[in-house]
């Protein structure tokens, strides 16, 4: 079974930057449309962005649109999110989620899920 893990999060300041690796094991990422999700307390998983397996479509939520960008190396089998100009209201746990069947931001196609890694962004 395709194993995600998320890595790169961390405490940043407000206007600061992250960048999120999300690295597969056991299976290569070619074949699957990957996308990230966001969870902050208290709130349910949204979606913040996606990729297609080849990589050259892309989508975004519109509170990320211009500040984060998504993208992936499928030979090191790893999609990355970079994330500029960071908010408080962007602090929550972040996820990789990867997709066989299905792309966008519907975290109900997506089958396989990351364990999240943690983005606070504070002063």
């Amino acid at each position: 079974q395709l194993q995600l893990v998320e890595s790169g999060g961390g405490l940043v300041q407000p206007g600061g930057s992250l960048r999120l690796s999300c690295a597969a094991s056991r299976f290569t990422l070619d074949y699957y449309t990957i996308g990230w999700f966001r969870q902050a307390p208290g709130k349910e998983r949204e979606g913040v962005s996606c990729i297609s397996r080849s990589g050259t479509s892309t989508n975004y939520a519109d509170s990320v649109k211009g500040r984060f960008t998504i993208s992936r190396d499928n030979a090191k089998s790893t999609v990355y999110l970079q994330m500029n100009s960071l908010k408080p209201e962007d602090t929550a746990v972040y996820y990789c989620a990867a997709s066989r069947s299905g792309n966008g931001l519907d975290k109900k196609v997506y089958a396989f899920w990351g364990q999240g890694t943690q983005v606070t962004v504070s002063p």
